[in-house]
């Protein structure tokens, strides 16, 4: 902690010996240092976090025999269990008036701590309970690390930071895969390897996070005003009262109840082109690289247009995706392009809605304000994994996946007609 909060006083210097007389507009070009240690972060987090995604569905599948169901049962565990805790973290964090760092720090530490216990467990039962604890983990130091983003930077750049945000983070989602595959090709007890550098990797991410991310990067820039709420969980749900925050958390929703996890999707690709099983952990990789071109131009069009217009248009991409694999082409572009405009969804909603969401939470309520909204959208995502594996184990997965684009379509098309009223940053 010193690390960073020498660096951070180093900078409040520095700005203030450039004096008035230096340019505002220029100032603002480059992201919060805040900002890049975060991204940094996320960066080696995710190397460890997407080794493990990366060999899941195989491992549980091919590996343990689980049917789609039961896959989809811990797929929606995996990415939904966080909803539970995030409203817990965002509370925390804002109560605390300084904690967002200390919170962050935790959730890290949960999640490094459980990737020695997959060594240990072989079946659904322990899996399960692994994945559960994983993911508390990540429910308690998302929506406080998005807090920090959005409170180091001024809303004109807003999208731009929490572009290079995912950027970064999508780094990591790129090398991930890549470390896994080469671990299972260099072992030969691989799942276990895998899992092994996984943790060794996620440590070193609670490290950098603990010397180099400033603790005070998650205050509010300014004091709470008299008659402001009290950062209390009443107050973060009263929030829904607002329109604007009402309308963003209700589309999230709908348009988490038709999204597919990745997993089902590499599945499905796998399943159409016959990716042999040694292939099957760098499918990933292409969403990721799509994501990591495209995140940061993506943020900066938010910043021009609107976050609200580019988070519909990457729901657009991903009904895109569904209808290439619901198709009869099977020439070898087709995993690319799918891949492709997988990424350019990730690229123009996860950060972009945090950004539109900013907009209108207020800054002594960012963190509960924005776990409000990922709970909504990740509890919605936990009912898609488990109605997908139903209908795919009872009619097949081109039927399940017919039924995923329909309901996207019906969502995006309520989206557009009832979401916020688009806002251009001045």
């Amino acid at each position: 902690m010193y690390v960073a909060d020498s660096r951070a006083a180093g900078a409040g210097s520095a700005e203030r010996a450039a004096g008035p007389g230096t340019d505002p507009a220029r100032r603002r070009v480059a992201v919060a240092p805040a900002v890049l240690a975060l991204g940094t972060v996320s960066l080696i987090t995710d190397v460890s976090s997407e080794m493990v995604t990366a060999v899941l569905p195989l491992y549980l599948v091919a590996g343990l025999g689980l049917s789609p169901l039961g896959f989809g049962v811990l797929d929606g565990l995996y990415n939904g269990f966080s909803a539970v805790v995030r409203l817990v973290g965002g509370h925390v964090a804002d109560r605390g008036g300084g904690r967002h760092k200390a919170v962050a720090v935790l959730g890290y530490s949960i999640s490094a701590l459980c990737k020695p216990f997959l060594l240990l467990a072989h079946t659904l039962t322990p899996i399960g309970l692994v994945l559960a604890a994983d993911r508390t983990g990540k429910g308690l130091r998302t929506a406080p690390r998005d807090a920090m983003i959005s409170l180091s930077s001024p809303p004109e750049v807003r999208g731009r930071a929490f572009g290079v945000h995912r950027a970064m983070d999508t780094a990591g989602a790129l090398l991930g895969p890549v470390v896994a595959f080469l671990v299972l090709r260099a072992t030969v007890d691989g799942y276990d390897a895998v899992f092994t550098v996984s943790f060794c990797v996620a440590v070193a991410g609670v490290l950098v996070l603990v010397l180099f991310v400033p603790s005070g990067a998650g205050s509010p820039r300014t004091a709470p005003a008299a008659g402001h709420p009290r950062p209390t969980l009443g107050a973060a749900f009263a929030l829904l009262r607002h329109r604007g925050i009402r309308r963003i958390a209700v589309c999230a929703l709908l348009l988490g109840l038709a999204t597919v996890s990745d997993s089902f999707l590499y599945l499905l690709l796998q399943d159409r082109l016959g990716v042999p099983d040694r292939w099957f952990a760098l499918l990933p990789v292409g969403t990721a690289t799509a994501f990591l071109l495209l995140a940061l131009p993506l943020g900066r069009l938010a910043d021009r247009i609107g976050p609200w217009r580019v988070f519909l248009a990457g729901h657009g991409a991903l009904l895109g995706a569904y209808a290439l694999l619901l198709s009869s082409w099977r020439g070898t572009a087709l995993p690319f392009v799918v891949l492709v405009l997988h990424g350019a969804f990730y690229a123009a909603t996860d950060g972009v809605l945090m950004a539109a969401a900013s907009q209108s939470v207020p800054e002594e309520l960012r963190s509960s304000g924005l776990a409000l909204i990922q709970t909504g959208q990740a509890l919605a995502r936990f009912v898609c994994s488990l109605a997908f594996g139903a209908v795919w184990t009872a009619w097949g997965d081109r039927t399940a996946l017919l039924a995923a684009a329909v309901a996207l379509a019906v969502c995006a098309a309520v989206s557009l007609r009832t979401g916020p009223t688009p806002k251009v940053p001045a």
